[in-house]
């Protein structure tokens, strides 16, 4: 007989051996890429250094419209596309689960019962028998052994995916509170270009009826009439135009909210006050793009492309699998449970591949071709984020220069058509100069109210590809007013 001390040496070193087995790994250790981007941002205006990043930023913070926030969060609660996005992380979980599974055993609980004739022939005593044979059992069947990490390594791509799909849904929710910010801002531009256009048709107006009194006593011609008569169509058709733009942005709040915009909103700001004021600051290294939910979406999908790596890798080296039972068999149902009637089975299968004629090899390869996508897609999403942030700040730098200049130029315009109205009113300018005074002015005034429309477009993006928008509070304290 062994010795005890033998024994128990041989039954820890088969210990150690099947926990250092256990331990092993296939899978590359993951290494993130080098950004392949500048370490920074050519624009010298840094902003107020002291204001958080716009990732810290709260979106009830950021946008100072009470109106706009109500809409937000209605688009929040009922958009399908946010919610597809969340079930999809829902998936991505369940899968996870079962990935996760694979790496305990499965026991299940089993009970039979078979009656069988033996025939008299085949019957030692030469009589037909009948009988009966009862069983219960615990069961594992096919758990394997996980030594070179291959069921690890899946659960690990399994993980990432549902990670992956966790910041898909963030991403989706910042692009959500972006679009409807802009679709907000549409409306209120359409809002305000109706008010414009239908100033300038009472405007019009007015000159007509004053223009026919003139005609009637042979001052102007009816060139100068008719000219009037052109303008005054030409304001018509503007104001039924801004009419539809008007009511296609409120179609497209309607769908982004998920809901027919509510009657009973907060009273709206004036455009350009959507957002408060200097609450980004921007002179910041290219490190914060890490920080972007679509940047760390395709950082996991890297990571899972990684861990399929180590599963392709163990698929050469061999496979053990157990199953076993543990239960009681007895003729009699009174007696399965008593008596010695214990029964149990041990079966573990070793496969080794051999010859398979390059199919593992291929899937190795193949994880490797879709990681080195992986890495690609993970560098073009940092170019492109890159990218976004560097085409905003140019915009944020020109577009404030842009429109203090289009301010003064219309400001400069509108003085010389009171001055044209002036002379006109006394007979000194013609009617020619009034029409051109007043569609310089109308004209200016509408690409003022573009860039606006524009540079408060520019501040909800900048937020945007800065990773703005998943940040909830509660207390909406706008952080002008820090």
């Amino acid at each position: 007989m062994m010795p005890a001390t033998l024994l128990h040496s041989r039954s820890l070193a088969a210990a150690l051996v099947v926990t250092f087995l256990s331990g092993c790994s296939l899978m590359p250790t993951y290494e993130r890429p080098d950004a392949p981007v500048p370490a920074g941002w050519q624009q010298s205006d840094t902003g107020d250094a002291r204001l958080p990043a716009a990732a810290d930023i709260g979106w009830q913070q950021y946008f100072a419209d009470a109106r706009l926030r109500e809409l937000i969060g209605l688009a929040l609660q009922n958009n399908r596309d946010l919610r597809v996005a969340a079930l999809n992380i829902e998936a991505a979980r369940a899968q996870y689960g079962v990935a996760r599974a694979d790496q305990l055993p499965t026991v299940g609980a089993g009970a039979s019962m078979t009656r069988s004739r033996t025939a008299a022939d085949a019957s030692p005593s030469g009589r037909e028998t009948l009988g009966n044979i009862y069983s219960a059992n615990l069961a594992s069947t096919g758990f394997e052994l996980d030594f070179f990490g291959r069921v690890r390594s899946m659960s690990t791509a399994a993980l990432n995916q549902y990670l992956a799909t966790q910041e898909a849904r963030d991403a989706a929710q910042i692009s959500l509170i972006a679009e409807v910010a802009k679709a907000y801002v549409a409306q209120r531009t359409a809002d305000e270009a109706m008010r414009i256009s239908k100033m300038a048709l009472d405007s019009r107006e007015k000159t007509y009826r004053l223009a026919k009194l003139r005609f009637n006593a042979g001052v102007i011609s009816a060139i100068d009439l008719r000219q009037n008569e052109t303008l005054i169509e030409s304001a018509h058709a503007d104001y039924a135009a801004q009419t539809r733009l008007r009511e296609q942005a409120g179609n497209a709040l309607a769908l982004l909210i998920g809901q027919p915009v509510p009657a009973n909103l907060p009273p709206a700001l004036p455009l350009g006050k959507q957002v408060a004021v200097n609450a980004l600051p921007v002179g910041m290294s290219s490190d914060v793009l890490l920080r972007r939910p679509d940047i760390r979406q395709s950082e996991y999908q890297l990571q899972a492309a990684n861990a399929n790596i180590g599963a392709a890798r163990a698929a050469f080296f061999p496979r053990i699998s157990l199953t076993g039972s543990f239960g009681s068999v007895s003729r009699e149902l009174d007696g399965l449970f008593t008596g010695p009637n214990m029964a149990w089975s041990f079966m573990p299968q070793i496969s080794l591949p051999i010859f398979d004629f390059g199919r593992n090899q291929s899937n190795l390869d193949l994880a490797n071709a879709r990681k080195n996508i992986a890495v690609a897609q993970y560098e073009k999403s940092i170019q492109g984020a890159f990218r976004e942030v560097a085409d905003q700040l140019a915009a944020r730098r020109t577009l404030a220069d842009q429109l203090a200049a289009q301010e003064r130029g219309y400001q400069a315009e509108r003085e010389r058509l009171r001055l044209v109205q002036m002379r006109y009113d006394n007979g000194i300018s013609s009617s020619l100069d009034l029409l051109d005074a007043q569609r310089q002015s109308y004209a200016l005034e509408q690409a003022l109210l573009l860039t606006r429309q524009a540079a408060m477009n520019n501040r909800i993006d900048l937020y945007k590809v800065l990773g703005g928008g998943l940040v909830d509070v509660t207390a909406v304290t706008p952080v002008s007013a820090r």
